[in-house]
């Protein structure tokens, strides 16, 4: 796959200094405008509901589900088509599509182009960030590498930290800055990056991906995700809900057969047959259902029980994110002291815990630094502990070789949980009248999560601890 493969290749010369440099910015900017976008988007649901005249919170999940299921499902197939084409080729172009898709975001006329610009969005996404990693290992010595790893995956966390408050800013202007804002990125990017990026020789051996695996995975999960979303308003027994849900498993049952058949499918069964990654990637993807949920219900029940401005609540839910990169960084000493599962666990117990404070605490009278701040900070803190420990322990045990491949089918079920995540709270939440029923329904959300979260601390703890494969710091 990308990183392996191009770290190995020998046509891949080593870029001069100040090239390599310029090489780190370029990738690290449009790795951070990838994430960034999925924090800031959070944010402003509230205020997409009042643009598009008071559209249901059901339908404005797809704003969040419909760029989660086509980053998930194409995650892979873009990989392998980079390994094809070149990283170069494939970050250029994922960073253009990414780029107009949030220009076309930004001009919608209503939430159903929204989706589908959404969806364009993600297309670029899952091009550009498995690229990105190939593309800063052949940057990178190999004694370096490890540190660079670390410093794609901290990305993320700093995107997280600063994504609530960028995104209230921005929507406290007008929501369609929340996608505009990621232009003159692109832009710049796309332009330097077409001067400075290494071009090391493609991999055009090989079978072609499995696109229709791909797209029998899109339909599955977002069959799944509309019987959640709509089992509200359609209820559980209703024909369509009971349609989508058969659908959903002939739809898995046909990829899962195309995986098992493919040359290049889009999961490598194999890969599931290996404990410790099949486990910490089980673990991953319920924390994700877990860690979605949270992100959704701390800036809806700000905004619309307790009233705070877009800014505010971006400043409300930034400290639980801001946690987030410091522990990732400092956590490899609790790692190796206690091994991965048992660093992941705990992490996953105190998310939970942060969760149930909420559900007991909370109350429509504000109480932010009594309430609602020691949740978030909790919840921070479980993040910061379990996601970078359970992502490093499935990628460690695999071979080098598969470590990008490992890497994306991670990240696909993180977005397969973050799909049920959101759609499991739009059930759940429904359309409460008036504030009583609204914190009932979110404590029942909380409540929900929390569990779900003491589930993946339950499959964290069956990881073995026999050594550096599943002790990654």
């Amino acid at each position: 796959m990308p990183a392996a493969r191009a770290a190995a290749s020998p046509s891949a010369s080593a870029p001069s200094p100040p090239t390599s440099r310029a090489t780190v910015w370029i990738i690290s900017a449009g790795v951070f405008v990838v994430n960034l976008d999925l924090f800031i988007v959070n944010v402003a649901v509230p205020a997409l509901g009042d643009a598009f005249d008071g559209t249901s919170l059901a339908s404005l999940s797809w704003v969040l589900n419909a760029y989660a299921i086509v980053f998930a499902a194409l995650l892979v197939v873009a990989g392998r088509l980079a390994d094809r084409y070149g990283h170069r080729l494939g970050f250029l172009l994922g960073l253009a599509v990414f780029t107009v898709a949030s220009a076309l975001c930004a001009l919608a006329p209503g939430v159903g182009w929204l989706v589908a610009a959404r969806a364009l969005q993600a297309a670029g996404a899952a091009a550009l960030m498995p690229t990105s990693l190939a593309l800063l290992l052949v940057n990178t010595p190999a004694e370096r590498r490890p540190r660079a790893i670390r410093s794609w995956a901290a990305i993320g966390g700093i995107a997280a930290g600063l994504g609530p408050v960028v995104g209230g800013v921005l929507v406290e202007a007008d929501w369609r800055w929340v996608f505009l804002v990621n232009v003159p990125v692109g832009v710049i990017g796309l332009l330097m990056g077409a001067r400075l990026l290494p071009d090391a020789r493609p991999h055009r051996e090989g079978p072609f991906p499995d696109l229709v695996g791909a797209v029998l995975l899109t339909l599955a999960i977002g069959a799944l995700a509309l019987a959640l979303v709509k089992a509200d308003a359609w209820g559980w027994s209703s024909p369509r809900v009971l349609v989508a849900l058969v659908a959903t498993a002939v739809l898995a049952a046909g990829f899962w057969t195309r995986s098992a058949r493919h040359p290049a499918p889009v999961v490598e069964l194999p890969m599931l047959r290996t404990p410790v990654f099949a486990t910490a990637t089980l673990a991953a993807l319920l924390f994700t259902v877990a860690f979605a949920a949270m992100l959704l219900t701390s800036v809806l029940w700000c905004q619309q029980v307790w009233g705070y401005s877009a800014i505010r609540t971006g400043l409300a839910v930034a400290p639980g994110p801001l946690v987030v990169p410091v522990l990732a960084v400092l956590s490899g000493p609790v790692v190796r002291r206690l091994g991965a599962g048992r660093t992941a666990a705990v992490g996953c117990l105190l998310f939970a815990a942060g969760l149930a404070w909420w559900a007991v605490a909370l109350g429509t009278a504000p109480g932010y630094a009594s309430d609602f701040l020691p949740g978030m900070l909790v919840t921070g803190i479980g993040v910061g502990l379990a996601l970078p420990t359970l992502v490093g322990a499935a990628a460690a045990a695999l071979p080098p070789t598969r470590f990008a491949t490992g890497s994306a089918v991670t990240t696909m079920a993180r977005q397969t949980g973050s799909v049920l995540g959101v759609a499991l709270m739009v059930t759940l939440l429904g359309a409460p009248d008036g504030p009583g029923e609204a914190l009932d329904a979110f404590r029942h959300g909380w409540w929900a999560a929390a569990a779900t979260a003491v589930l993946a601390a339950v499959a964290a703890l069956t990881l073995r601890r026999p050594g550096a494969a599943s002790d990654p710091a």
